[in-house]
């Protein structure tokens, strides 16, 4: 038996005697990893040349860690699949022997459906129809589904062996157990070996992308469009095919595929920048990076075709174990309507139908300008038209017409074009577009380099590099400055703001230290753009400032060290403004008692898991003004009463019908589960010391995703406690 270390929160174990790879812990980009690392590699068998890999899957208790998905099982399952060949007719791979699935029964449901629905997506002619097709249409487009299909939509349990562990030992290939033996925790034995495995990240841990990008700044264009990704699911080296739409200054994104932050870090962008996302379909190399767009401090929009929206929508909740209505909670939903111009503030978008296994549709952006329009158009995913072709009823006049409208749709000339040429049975070609007229072709959604034939038809191109439509013509003068610093100082007038306003601004490259631990700059800082990162060794503090932030108030003011270290965790550019010019302000405005009250407050929020991560300083702000002081004695029961509550000093234990499943201390939250609206566990909480708080009202936390998806992750875990503790 042999385990090893894949990455952060991943982990391989390997039982040879028993044909046995378990994979433990499917991130987003696991199969990158495991090819990087070399346990994926290319063997030939009877001429047929296909991938090594694992075989079984373990999932994580939990569902969300540090803010991310820890099981995404889609890809490893199609590596599975298809690239070994367990599932392909007379593969040498295809012994009969399913592909396995481990983990809590809430982890194991949660992985049925949603791979399902990333199989699928909507998976009948009703729930097309919900969609707003009509039934016509609907009809032809579970045909066309059913035909990717292989002739038949099959339940999860007809391709993979679904294990659900949980207190006994589990027998998973022959002398091989299984158990379960803390939160997150599981001892593989066989033969009298033994290897336990732990798949909880440190608060300060993140899991890792597979590949390492250059830092880019984004230039905010008129009309522009920047590549993001051109790789797809398998492609080690780049991120999956994506892209962002500059418009008026404002940034969209297209798809949030894995590790999107990561992408956006290297361009300099925090989320909290992002004006929303237009999704084309919930496959996880567009759609796994969800979760890091709920990591802002207010509800994203999302554009998408009902269709394509209510497919996310399901395979979210499978993932998430909630009701579909919940993304209400973390995006401001926006249906476009197929096959015509959807204006969004001055951008127009037209989403049309695309044959894939899951509701998908390619997109045209457009903007008004000097003798026409400027156009992009986002081609992911296609079929070949090849494969259209064998889509397509020929006796149904509703096949035919929709066979042509895609065709048309494809070809259709614009000014760029990106296109999806991955191949096979579900993605498109290059040769396809060999008479296309569009005036740049950029080739993407592969992994492998392009022939000669294709460079004939397109360009590939590099992470980060712009098209530009229409040039920004307007000179930019920290404009956005004043607004800032207004949201940071709400109560001083207008000539104080402009003479803040007019202190030097610099720029900082990504790894520059603004100010260490124990230093007094003498200087206090509006970050502009960019991101910096809080450390705190001593805390275990590592949370992200977002624009409008302010660094060393506390200091400027009571002249006292700096209790954290802040670095600049992208480029950043900064407003200096000098301590006591800082002082006078807010000395000669009478506000140096309010103030004060004010950044003690602020700063023990930023010091929180909860409330201190990509939260911008106008949130901040406002949260830190809604705060309320308390106090608990020792052994007294805390009633949330409608509120989150933060502790500042002292401990706290929590219970779940009266027994004792954990605690709390500084810097932590209790009173999710009644904030979340949790019955079936109901916890408690008793102090075990006497107790310093702070309360925030709910009504104050309802428009913060970040907040509420930090909250459910932390419900999560400790429900799996209360699950442990009462089954049977």
């Amino acid at each position: 038996m042999k385990k090893s270390k894949v990455t952060t929160g991943v982990h391989w174990i390997e039982v040879a005697d028993a044909d046995l790879r378990i994979l433990c812990g499917t991130p987003a980009d696991t199969v990158k990893h495991l090819m990087r690392r070399g346990y994926i590699t290319t063997v030939e068998r009877h001429n047929v040349s296909y991938e090594t890999g694992p075989n079984t899957i373990l999932l994580s208790d939990v569902g969300i860690q540090n803010g991310e998905f820890a099981n995404l099982a889609e890809f490893p399952v199609l590596q599975m699949f298809y690239r070994q060949g367990m599932i392909i007719p007379g593969h040498p791979a295809n012994t009969g022997v399913k592909p396995k699935i481990i983990g809590t029964k809430e982890q194991v449901d949660a992985q049925r459906e949603y791979i399902f629905r990333g199989n699928y997506g909507l998976a009948s002619k009703e729930e097309l129809m919900s969609a707003g097709l009509d039934e016509a249409t609907a009809t032809e487009h579970m045909r066309i589904k059913v035909q990717f299909a292989f002739g038949k939509i099959k339940q999860p349990d007809e391709l993979i062996d679904f294990i659900v562990v949980e207190d006994e030992p589990v027998e998973i290939a022959p002398d091989v157990y299984i158990e379960r033996v803390a939160l997150n925790t599981y001892r593989v034995s066989h033969n009298g070996d033994f290897e336990e495995v732990c798949l909880n990240l440190d608060r300060t841990e993140q899991y890792e992308p597979p590949y390492m990008l250059g830092q880019h700044k984004v230039k905010r264009e008129y009309f522009s469009v920047v590549h993001t990704g051109e790789g797809d699911g398998w492609d080690i080296n780049r991120p999956c095919m994506a892209s962002i739409i500059v418009f008026q200054r404002k940034i969209f994104l297209v798809d949030a595929g894995p590790s999107v932050v990561h992408s956006l870090n290297a361009l300099g962008l925090s989320v909290n920048e992002i004006d929303g996302i237009f999704h084309t379909h919930a496959h996880d190399d567009h759609f796994a990076g969800l979760t890091s767009l709920v990591r802002v401090d207010h509800r994203l929009p999302y554009y998408a075709a009902p269709q394509v929206r209510l497919s996310v929508m399901k395979k979210l909740s499978a993932l998430m174990s909630f009701p579909e209505e919940q993304f209400d909670r973390f995006f401001i939903p926006h249906d476009l309507e197929m096959d015509r111009w959807n204006m969004i503030d001055g951008l127009e978008v037209k989403p049309v139908f695309s044959p894939h296994p899951v509701e998908t549709t390619v997109m045209f952006f457009r903007t008004l300008w000097d003798g026409g329009y400027r156009t992009y158009a986002h081609f992911a995913d296609i079929c070949s038209l090849e494969q259209l072709e064998q889509l397509t009823d020929m006796d149904n006049p509703v096949s035919v017409a929709l066979s042509n409208e895609v065709r048309q749709n494809y070809l259709t000339a614009v000014d760029i074009k990106k296109l999806d040429i991955g191949g096979g049975m579900i993605h498109g070609v290059a040769d396809d577009f060999q008479d296309d007229e569009s005036q740049r072709i950029v080739l993407s959604h592969r992994s492998k380099p392009l022939t000669h034939g294709e460079k004939e038809i397109g360009a590939d191109t590099s992470f980060g590099m712009a098209d530009v439509l229409v040039r920004n013509t307007v000179v930019n003068t920290e404009q956005h400055t004043p607004d800032l610093l207004r949201h940071n100082f709400p109560h001083i007038p207008d000539y104080d703001i402009t003479m803040l306003a007019n202190c030097p601004a610099k720029t900082y490259s990504i790894g520059s230290i603004l100010v260490k631990r124990r230093r007094r700059p003498g200087t206090v800082y509006l970050l502009m753009n960019g991101m910096v990162e809080i450390i705190d060794t001593k805390t275990k503090t590592r949370n992200i400032l977002t624009a409008g932030s302010m660094i060393g108030e506390q200091s400027a003011l009571l002249d006292t060290a700096i209790s954290r270290t802040y670095r600049a965790a992208s480029f950043i550019r900064v407003l200096e403004i000098p301590d006591d010019m800082y002082r006078a302000c807010v000395e000669r405005n009478g506000l140096r008692d309010s103030v004060s009250a004010h950044l003690e407050r602020k700063h023990f929020l930023e010091g929180t898991y909860l409330l201190g991560d990509r939260i911008s300083g106008r949130i901040l702000t406002n949260v830190a003004d809604r705060l309320t002081a308390d106090e608990a004695s020792k052994g007294e029961t805390i009633d949330p009463d409608g509120s989150l509550i933060l502790i500042v000093e002292g401990r706290v234990g929590i219970y779940c019908r009266g027994k004792y499943i954990g605690s709390a201390g500084p810097n932590e939250g209790i009173g999710e589960a009644e904030l979340l609206g949790e019955t079936t566990y109901p916890l408690t909480y008793k102090t075990k010391s006497d107790a310093q708080l702070y309360r925030i009202p709910a009504a104050v936390l309802d428009g913060i995703p970040v907040v509420n998806w930090k909250l459910l992750e932390q419900l999560n875990r400790r429900l799996q406690s209360c699950a442990s503790m009462f089954q049977g």
